[in-house]
Parts: C-alpha cells; sequence; structure tokens
C-alpha cells in the first residue's frame, strides 16, 4: 500500500469537493439550476450524476461491483432537485462516502481486484478512474458558476493578472515538500 498515493489522492479529492463548494457559495440559489442550453446540464444535475456515481462505486467498494443494481444513472441526469438544500445534502452524501472507502483501505487489501461493470481494476485503476471522472465534472460546475457570476465572479485558483505575483512568491520561498493543495486545505488535507 503507497500511503503518499492514498495521502495526496485524498488531498485531491478534497481539492475537487472544496471547488464546487466553493462555486455554490458565490451563486445564487437559482443559478443552481440554470442550464445554459437543453443539451447542458445544471449544477444541480451534476451533482445529482456525481453522488450517484460516488454512492455506486464508493459503497462497499472492496466487495461489490462499482455499478450497483440499485444505480438508476439514467434518472441522475433528470431535472427534479429543487433546493439548495437537497443539493448539497447528495454531494455531502457522496464525498462522506468516497473518503469512507478511503479510510478503509489497509496494507491487508490494498491488492485486492475491484470491479466495475465487471471489469476489474486494481485498487489504484479504480481510484484514478474517479479522481478523472469527478474534476472534468467539477471543472463542469465551475465553468457555469463563472459563467452566472461574470464579472462578480471570485477566481478560485490565479486570477488573471496574478501569474507573476503568483510565482515570485513561490519562488521566493526555499525549496520544500508540499502537495499543491496544502494551502487551499489548511495543510491537513481537509475542506475548511
Amino acid at each position: 500500500m503507497d500511503t503518499d498515493y492514498l495521502s495526496s489522492v485524498r488531498k485531491q479529492f478534497a481539492y475537487y469537493q472544496l471547488l464546487g463548494e466553493q462555486t455554490f457559495a458565490q451563486v445564487p440559489d437559482a443559478a443552481l439550476f440554470w442550464q445554459p442550453n437543453p443539451a447542458c446540464n445544471s449544477m444541480a444535475t451534476i451533482v445529482k450524476h456525481l453522488a450517484g456515481n460516488m454512492l455506486s462505486r464508493w459503497t462497499d467498494f472492496l466487495t461489490t461491483d462499482g455499478e450497483k443494481e440499485w444505480r438508476q444513472r439514467e434518472a441522475e441526469f433528470d431535472n427534479d432537485l429543487t433546493t439548495r438544500a437537497a443539493m448539497l445534502a447528495l454531494w455531502e452524501q457522496g464525498w462522506q462516502c468516497l473518503f469512507a472507502a478511503l479510510d478503509s483501505l489497509t496494507p491487508a487489501n490494498w491488492d485486492q481486484l475491484v470491479y466495475i461493470r465487471n471489469q476489474g481494476h486494481t485498487i489504484t485503476e479504480a481510484i484514478n478512474r474517479q479522481l478523472a471522472h469527478y474534476p472534468y465534472h467539477v471543472g463542469q460546475i465551475v465553468l457555469l458558476g463563472k459563467l452566472v457570476q461574470q464579472e462578480q465572479w471570485q477566481s478560485l485558483s490565479i486570477p488573471r493578472g496574478g501569474s507573476a505575483a503568483f510565482n515570485a512568491e513561490k519562488f521566493a520561498q526555499e525549496r520544500h515538500r508540499a502537495h499543491f493543495t496544502d494551502e487551499s486545505l489548511g495543510g491537513n488535507g481537509k475542506v475548511e
């Protein structure tokens, strides 16, 4: 079991959770359900899909297929969420399930194969699969937030025009070992 890897992915998942939450905090309630056009999903619909995926993939992660029989993937794209509270409850439920599954990993079970739609994955492959999937959708959420907020948008990364100052600050420091999320997550891998 690679504890450095597991620590890194935990921080990366927490970072993307934080980006979503910082986006939700910037937009009015109505914006959570807004679609730029009928082919696009709203933030709430994306959250519903992410939560459905997380609950399916991470519930009984080591013992059952990651595509659960009870999952209704197509229904995840129905626009039936109507409140911020309902959306945030799904969001939190999905992330809690993911982090609980990561916390269950030990050297004794690390070499076990897990299955997603009957395809065997190493633990690393299964984690990486989701670590590619979730940021894809969180990026969509952030883009929708930017579209809604326009000039009022507060950057979640280095703001335009701020690269030189950001780099100057970083290069003024001594070389040191750190994870790129340490500052945004308070150094502990947890969303604050």
